[in-house]
C-alpha cells in the first residue's frame, strides 16, 4: 500500500489548498473529517491538522482526542491545528486582541528543523486568525 499523509479537516477554507500543495510535492495525502481519523491504517506517515473558523475555546469548536495520534505520528498543526495541539497539550491560547487577515512573510524559523529546511527566508504565507499561542 501507498504511504500517506492524513489531513484532518477542522473546517478551514484552505484545507483543499493544503492537500493540493502536499500533492504538488509528490506526496500522497487524504483529507478526512476531524472526527474520522483512520487509526487502523498502517500506511500513515504523518498528520496535518487544518485550521478552523473556531477558537479552541468556542463551545462549538471541532475537537478530537489527539493523544493517540501524538504517540504514533509526526504532526504539523496549521493555525487552529497548532492552537489545538498547544491547548490539549497543556499550553495556553489567547485572543490576539485583533484579527489578522492577508499576506505575511515568514521571518523567524529554524533551518535546522527538517520541516523548514527548504523554505526560503521571507516566504509569503497567508494568515487568517484571531488567537495566538502564548504558552506551550
Amino acid at each position: 500500500m501507498q504511504e500517506k499523509i492524513i489531513i484532518l479537516d477542522f473546517g478551514s477554507q484552505t484545507t483543499q489548498l493544503i492537500g493540493r500543495r502536499v500533492r504538488e510535492l509528490d506526496i500522497y495525502c487524504e483529507i478526512v473529517p476531524y472526527n474520522k481519523f483512520p487509526h487502523d491504517d498502517e500506511n500513515i506517515k504523518g498528520v496535518i491538522l487544518s485550521g478552523s473558523p473556531f477558537s479552541v475555546y468556542d463551545a462549538n469548536a471541532f475537537k478530537t482526542d489527539l493523544s493517540k495520534i501524538r504517540k504514533q505520528y509526526p504532526i504539523l498543526g496549521i493555525c487552529y491545528g497548532a492552537q489545538l495541539m498547544a491547548y490539549t497539550g497543556g499550553g495556553k491560547v489567547e485572543s490576539a486582541g485583533t484579527r489578522e487577515y492577508g499576506r505575511a512573510h515568514l521571518v523567524s524559523f529554524s533551518k535546522k528543523n527538517a520541516l523548514f529546511k527548504s523554505i526560503k527566508a521571507n516566504t509569503q504565507v497567508w494568515m487568517s486568525h484571531g488567537d495566538t499561542i502564548t504558552t506551550l
